[in-house]
């Protein structure tokens, strides 16, 4: 598993693009990563391909960060972040939740209607996605310009002898 992340590290530090625009491909990736439209995120970055002309490879590398092992910690995380500011719901509203309600649709039909429920999640979701989406932006530019001034370098000192 490490060596097929670091081939797609490899992969995305050599695409034929421009640091700025394989870094906010991959930037955009991350922000649907973490965005509370669960369930859309492939489906929105392809379109943001389409529309904006953006790098399909790293965009869907950003959007991949979010991925079924992470998806629990990521909501879970942007909930909290969005009950701190503006408060959780009261546990009598929340719907009774057993294993095998999630097939119910009474149950998904309750979860929608109640708005104090999903409010934290879908306000804490939204900064976390601007946060990271920042964040993973500046971190690629700066590793992808770092990477090609060293391959620079190399080829450069490669080529006097």
């Amino acid at each position: 598993m490490r060596e097929r992340a670091a081939h797609v590290v490899h992969r995305l530090f050599a695409l034929d693009d421009t640091p700025e625009r394989i870094a906010l491909a991959f930037a955009t990736g991350v922000f649907l990563a973490f965005s509370p439209f669960l369930g859309l995120h492939t489906f929105l970055g392809l379109a943001c391909t389409v529309v904006f002309g953006l790098n399909r490879f790293a965009l869907l590398v950003g959007v991949f960060v979010n991925n079924p092992w992470t998806l629990v910690p990521i909501y879970a995380a942007g909930t909290y972040l969005g009950g701190l500011l503006v408060g959780f719901p009261s546990r009598s509203s929340l719907p009774n939740f057993q294993l095998q309600a999630l097939w119910s649709s009474g149950f998904w039909m309750q979860l929608i209607s109640q708005w104090q429920i999903l409010k934290p999640m879908l306000l804490g979701t939204s900064i976390l996605s601007v946060i990271l989406a920042v964040f993973s932006y500046t971190a690629a530019l700066h590793l992808i310009r770092h990477r090609r001034a060293r391959q620079n370098l190399k080829q450069s000192s490669c080529s006097e002898f």
